[in-house]
């Protein structure tokens, strides 16, 4: 017994005649014929077998036989993008994504010039811009959250100065309330707060005053991490917000920040590069700058000691208001008017670098792919080897494209672990170190499908290892030249690494 599961009309025509055209298919099909066609006096059934499945195409007779089999073959593909299995249950909980999909495909009873990965980007309706969007949001989201978290320990500090002094603590009137309830709306944001920097172990008690809707702002954490699932679950790679626009699953690894002295210090960097699948470093450019951050007043007038080790030719550029002559000279970063203060809770770039070359013995990490075509599609060789054996690179992801609607790739050798995302069409190869104990590697698999299909392989990783050798040795204060405590956090990220 045949069963329509989805059927989808593109030129206007009644139910009644779209049920007798399907219903007159199985009898007019001879399963003794190769043919996959069959015609009467006003239409053409062109089909195609799937397992237990037929994908029927009805055309009229003058159509062109050629265009309608291609068109045929293209729908047959679609399936397997969305459907796991060819079975029913499976077609049907997917009805909605392969008529949207079909669209794709035929208007107005004309085939589209398409192909399946321009049907599968216009389904997914991506947008560039709208995950720029999503990522500031997600970035003005955790600013708000430290800053409110700094705030609330502010106020919590004002409180127990007061209780140490005997004195009442002070009032920090708001939401229209007076200056005495505002004392205690404050001291309630702080406790919720905090607590949710702490392990919970269970909840706290209610305080027996009355309810109050600062309590509300508690929950401030839980809706970023809700967001920021949100986006996970979308398919997007989230990023702090001191890693700029571009997102790197790499870098959700980070590990948690260190402990951060009264002087602290970011220095990060980020690198784009291109090179050729046949060898040649086409563009590899880097960008790096140090950020200070100084929270406590008595540490406003410094000078950081720069070590620069860089034998690569990077270009340095202090910032405006640094002296110059002093950081030539002596290496030494301070205000070109030493009676003045560095910024105090706001993160300063002091110093940034800028290195770009073409000069192949400069690239971090070199990817070797080898596709060649076999009598079943190809075999895939593609190997890594690091460059630079003072670099540690972390939770490297080197994610090569796949042909759409041939399945997944038979693994043969790999060093490390692979996914294979059906969805996007794509083989991870992740690893989760390479250093120099760990330099080099190599994975095999095999797939139907061109050379060309393997192409451009996408690599990210992030190290807490600059690759420009740009430390600060030493932090003094100008008055007296007396050393001073201070902590660095140091990063290198992917903005792009692609191989054409």
């Amino acid at each position: 017994m045949f069963l329509a599961i989805v059927s989808r009309q593109f030129v206007e025509m009644t139910r009644t005649r779209i049920e007798g055209l399907l219903a007159a298919f199985p009898k007019l099909m001879n399963t003794g014929k190769q043919h996959t066609f069959v015609e009467t006096e006003s239409v053409r059934y062109v089909y195609q077998p799937m397992e237990k499945l037929y994908m029927v195409l009805i055309t009229t007779k003058n159509s062109n036989i050629l265009e309608d089999l291609e068109t045929l073959r293209l729908f047959s593909r679609v399936i397997p993008e969305y459907c796991r299995a060819l079975e029913e249950n499976e077609i049907s909980e997917h009805c909605f994504d392969l008529i949207f999909a079909f669209d794709e495909i035929v208007a107005l009873g004309y085939r589209e010039n398409v192909n399946l990965a321009q049907i599968r980007t216009f389904t997914e309706m991506d947008s560039h811009e709208e995950k720029v969007f999503r990522a500031v949001r997600e970035t003005q989201e955790r600013e708000a959250k430290a800053e409110m978290r700094r705030k609330a320990k502010e106020l919590q500090q004002a409180r127990r100065d007061a209780e140490r002094q005997g004195k009442k603590a002070p009032g920090f009137g708001g939401f229209g309330s007076s200056a005495v309830s505002g004392g205690s709306t404050a001291a309630m944001i702080t406790e919720t707060i905090i607590e949710s920097d702490k392990p919970k172990v269970a909840p706290a008690p209610a305080r027996p005053s009355g309810p109050s809707k600062a309590l509300k702002l508690g929950a401030k954490g839980k809706e970023v991490d809700n967001f920021v699932d949100k986006l996970k679950s979308e398919g997007e790679t989230i990023m702090s917000s001191s890693m700029g626009k571009r997102t790197s699953e790499a870098t959700k690894v980070h590990a948690p920040p260190i402990n951060m002295e009264s002087v602290h210090m970011k220095i990060e960097e980020k690198i784009t590069l291109t090179c050729g699948r046949d060898g040649g470093l086409q563009n590899m450019e880097l960008h790096g700058m140090i950020m200070l951050r100084i929270s406590d007043d008595k540490y406003g007038r410094i000078r950081l000691h720069v070590e620069n080790e860089d034998k690569k030719g990077v270009q340095l550029q202090t910032h405006p208001n640094v002296d110059k002559k002093l950081f030539t000279a002596e290496s030494l970063i301070g205000l070109k008017n030493p009676e003045k203060s560095f910024p105090v809770n706001s993160d300063v770039g002091v110093l940034k670098w800028r290195l770009q070359t073409t000069e192949e013995s400069f690239i971090p990490l070199t990817i070797n792919c080898w596709p060649s075509e076999s009598g079943n599609g190809c075999d895939v060789n593609i190997e890594y080897e690091l460059q630079e054996d003072n670099l540690e690179l972390n939770d490297v992801i080197i994610t090569i494209p796949l042909p759409s609607g041939v399945g997944a790739p038979v693994i043969g050798e790999i060093d490390g672990e692979y996914r294979h995302d059906s969805r996007r069409n794509t083989l991870e190869w992740c690893l989760p170190v390479i250093d120099a104990k760990n330099k080099s590697g190599s994975l095999e698999f095999s797939i139907a499908g061109q050379p060309n299909d393997f192409f451009p392989v996408q690599v990210s990783f992030v190290s807490k290892k600059n690759y420009c050798n740009i430390q600060v040795t030493k932090v003094t204060q100008v008055d007296g030249n007396s050393p001073v405590r201070f902590s660095t956090e140091t990063t290198f990220l992917v903005d792009k690494y692609e191989i054409l």
